[in-house]
């Protein structure tokens, strides 16, 4: 069956840091592109960023780059987003897929940047 399961999510003040997992399971995870989208209250869903089955290409949104770090460990099938300097604008739920279109994705996991 094929799964995501994404957390580390929480309440942060700005300027914090959280670290987000997604475990994989289901797929072939070490071959896969695997992303990070999110979406706000009311919004679309937005790319944050995207990590091929190497880790040797990444690509980031402009708007997370040189906060935010993507990446892997493909023997436990886990994908991971270091989120530093958060920002108000960074509160969002956020998914994790093997597609930059979002689908499939996980549930999610809420993240809230205070100001």
């Amino acid at each position: 069956e094929f799964r995501m399961v994404e957390s580390g999510g929480g309440l942060v003040q700005t300027a914090g840091s959280l670290r987000l997992s997604c475990a994989a399971s289901g797929f072939t995870f070490s071959a896969a592109y695997m992303t990070w989208l999110r979406q706000a209250a009311g919004q679309g869903l937005e790319w944050v960023a995207t990590i091929s089955p190497s880790g040797g290409d990444i690509f980031y949104n402009d708007s997370v780059k040189g906060r935010f770090t993507i990446s892997r460990d493909n023997a436990k099938a886990t994908l991971y987003l270091q989120m530093n300097s958060l920002k108000p604008e960074d509160t969002a739920v956020y998914y994790c897929s093997t597609s930059r279109g979002g689908s499939p994705r996980g549930q999610g996991t809420q993240v809230t940047v205070s100001s």
